[in-house]
């Protein structure tokens, strides 16, 4: 399988327009026979460029042609062109959850199974579906996952085009094969209206105690810690995301932190914006519960991959950022373009939560906490679609530099791209 592909932001244009604005690439592609390439398929879709994946998105119009460049008379029992997507995990068959076809040749009006020598040229368009009907659905309509071709991913989903020429009895049908990206439209509730209004005149953003409806304020966890293997401290961490929890992809998530306890050095020192580690962390589950609203903690670790795929960073608030016994951080996490979103399908689904691991920093020994487990998690939802009329934007500071980002896997003890130490238990079961 390919590797993930960072695809272009995703607008708000009409998914079914055909204008060249949103179908502005034709692909190609061929098959050859003896070094000469004879059967062709052209495909227009939003991709940047031709040699990027083809990129369509929900309710959009596949549309291309097949071709034949036929050197020589040749028989053939159809051509046909087919859109196809199924799921595959590791050591197991695809399941395909969409399958529809056109034939294009014969027609009507052909009276027998053999072309001349010539080209020969036919239009195919398709609608995507939003709604499929995967096998393990039980009838039931699910929606349109994305397509996902990561390497060394236990599990894939994969969207394409399959023209088929197909030969008489005992030769083989010959087929060109085009995979592209799908992208599902997704779309958050709206924010509460004082961001939006901040977000739309470029005004501060107002923090969780002048904007309750526009937060989640976590329950606040505290942690006890050595510094400077002179004392022990107490402080305890309150967490507020910005609502509602889904944030869509290419956009920031603001965040604020809060420290509190009766130690000024154990504050500050703490307080540092490269200390904390608030990661955005991906769980990949499989198996027949990978639609249950479960904590990754919850399921059997040969079916749940995990791995962090952005960090926050932080800076001090301008709202109270150092008063006595207490330290107020506003931050935010990039919600980086390539993220998959999240979704739900059977026996494959991808969400996503907020982590943050225990505080270490030289001077300070976090005690009473398992090392490489967050002391805190948020489940939150990754989505495509922005509402019109609403652009996020950043609020870090003027010539900000976001520090170097930590390896979540590393800190888990996770091998790159996941805990492949369970690969071998890959599948669907």
């Amino acid at each position: 399988m390919a590797d993930k592909e960072e695809l272009p932001g995703y607008t708000a244009r009409s998914p079914t327009s055909t204008s060249t604005g949103v179908y502005r690439t034709e692909h190609k592609y061929s098959l050859d026979s003896k070094g000469r390439p004879w059967l062709f398929n052209f495909l227009k879709s939003r991709a940047p460029k031709e040699a990027s994946l083809p990129f369509f998105m929900q309710g959009d119009t596949v549309a291309g042609r097949v071709e034949l460049d036929l050197d020589k008379s040749e028989s053939f029992k159809s051509i046909s062109v087919a859109i196809q997507a199924g799921a595959t995990a590791v050591g197991q068959e695809e399941q395909l959850f969409l399958n529809i076809s056109q034939d294009l040749w014969p027609s009507a009006n052909d009276k027998s199974g053999k072309l001349a020598k010539g080209k020969y040229s036919w239009l195919f368009t398709f609608t995507l579906p939003t709604k499929v009907q995967p096998v393990d659905a039980k009838g039931l309509d699910i929606d349109a996952p994305p397509n996902f071709t990561e390497r060394a991913s236990p599990a894939y989903i994969d969207y394409r085009v399959v023209v088929t020429a197909k030969r008489g009895a005992f030769k083989v049908n010959q087929t060109l094969t085009t995979s592209f990206a799908y992208v599902p439209l997704t779309q958050p509730e709206p924010p509460s209206p004082l961001r939006q209004l901040a977000y739309k005149e470029g005004s501060s953003l107002i923090g969780p105690e002048g904007d309750p409806a526009g937060w989640k304020i976590l329950p606040p966890v505290k942690f006890k810690g050595k510094l400077f293997d002179a004392k022990e401290v107490e402080l305890e961490c309150t967490l507020a995301i910005a609502t509602p929890l889904a944030f869509v992809i290419g956009s920031p998530m603001p965040l604020e932190i809060t420290l509190k306890g009766t130690d000024e050095q154990a504050l500050d020192t703490l307080s540092a914006p490269q200390v904390i580690k608030l990661h955005l962390v991906r769980a990949i589950a499989l198996g027949s519960d990978a639609m249950e609203d479960k904590a990754a903690s919850e399921r059997r670790s040969n079916t749940v991959f995990q791995s962090g795929v952005s960090q926050g960073y932080f800076w001090p608030s301008t709202e109270g950022a150092k008063e006595a016994g207490k330290r107020s951080m506003r931050g935010e996490l990039e919600v980086k373009r390539g993220i998959k979103p999240s979704f739900e399908f059977p026996r494959f689904t991808v969400r996503y939560t907020l982590e943050l691991m225990p505080f270490s920093i030289t001077g300070f020994t976090s005690l009473g906490t398992e090392p490489g487990k967050a002391i805190l998690s948020e489940p939150v939802k990754i989505m495509t679609k922005q509402i019109p009329g609403i652009v996020p934007r950043s609020y870090a500071p003027p010539g900000y530099e976001k520090p170097q980002e930590n390896d979540y896997n590393s800190a888990v003890g996770y091998l790159e791209n996941g805990n492949q130490r369970f690969y071998h238990h890959g599948g669907f079961a």
